[in-house]
């Protein structure tokens, strides 16, 4: 079983390449929107279009059909988009003009008093770009991501980030063991967090989230207490002309003992939420956040 799988894997990842191959012989605009429109035809076909559109309704229940389906269909515009941009991933992050930024007080402030905090950001835009952007600016930090089923795609991936990475004092760590020892040894030594805060995670506390109890992760909490360390909402933003927003929100502060992990995830997931809202064509609908 295991020796089909690995074949099946092989196959997507060979096919894959195979249409990046292709798409490069033509102008990139145009396969930039021959990949993302093609994405968006197999998104709708596939079982995680139902997946996208019930979370859409849980969020936007007074929404009609129309209305769901056209923020459904941005998403999976969305994904197929961050997946192109993969190629280009270090390119985007030396752009200038691509990303623009609010806050940058924030960064500034943070490396004069050269103390470790822990940004915060979600599913949301292009998520890819937001450690190679702090290590740009001089923001040591470590970001732990979970590991892809196929492992010629994980390896792929893997490769695009730390690639765009502008120094080796950042790092990506697989989510497990070794990665929270890699985080704390990072905080030891200085270094930042980033977390994306807003899936599902099997061994994680039940906390609200759109008005529904579900899994989350709340670990990254009892780091911050121990260590005083701030709490940096990492705000990102798609813009219609495919260049990127992020805004560096007012810090948070964990280490009251009255307040406990579960009510600051709250105020952390009321951030979230109101991002969602706001820009629910960005966001990644097609995980099973809420079952």
């Amino acid at each position: 079983m295991k020796f089909l799988l690995s074949i099946r894997y092989l196959i997507e990842f060979v096919l894959f390449k195979s249409i990046l191959f292709l798409l490069r012989l033509i102008p990139r605009k145009i396969s930039y929107i021959i990949f993302n429109n093609s994405f968006l035809l197999l998104g709708r076909i596939s079982k995680y279009n139902k997946i996208a559109k019930k979370n859409c309704k849980i969020v936007f229940s007074d929404f009609d059909d129309i209305q769901i389906n056209n923020i459904v269909n941005s998403s999976w515009k969305n994904l197929g988009k961050n997946i192109y941009e993969l190629n280009y991933l270090r390119e985007i992050i030396n752009n200038e003009s691509t990303i623009k930024i609010k806050g940058i007080e924030k960064i500034e402030k943070i490396k004069k008093e050269n103390t470790p905090v822990i940004f915060f950001s979600i599913h949301s835009s292009n998520w890819e770009i937001c450690l190679p952007l702090l290590d740009k600016h001089g923001l040591n930090t470590g970001a732990i991501y979970r590991h892809i089923n196929n492992n010629f795609f994980d390896k792929y991936v893997f490769k695009k980030r730390t690639e765009a990475l502008k120094t080796k004092n950042s790092f990506y760590t697989p989510k497990g063991k070794v990665s929270a020892k890699e985080i704390l040894e990072g905080v030891i030594n200085k270094k930042n967090i980033f977390l994306l805060v807003d899936q599902k995670d099997s061994a994680g506390t039940l906390i609200n989230f759109f008005g529904k109890k579900v899994k989350t992760q709340i670990g990254f909490l009892k780091i911050a207490r121990k260590y005083n360390l701030q709490i940096i909402p990492m705000r990102n933003i798609r813009l219609p002309d495919n260049t990127f927003q992020i805004t560096f929100e007012d810090p948070l502060d964990h280490n009251k003992n009255n307040i406990s992990d579960e009510t600051k995830m709250l105020e952390i997931n009321s951030i979230v939420e109101r991002w969602i809202r706001d820009n629910p064509e960005n966001w990644f609908w097609q995980h099973k956040r809420f079952s």
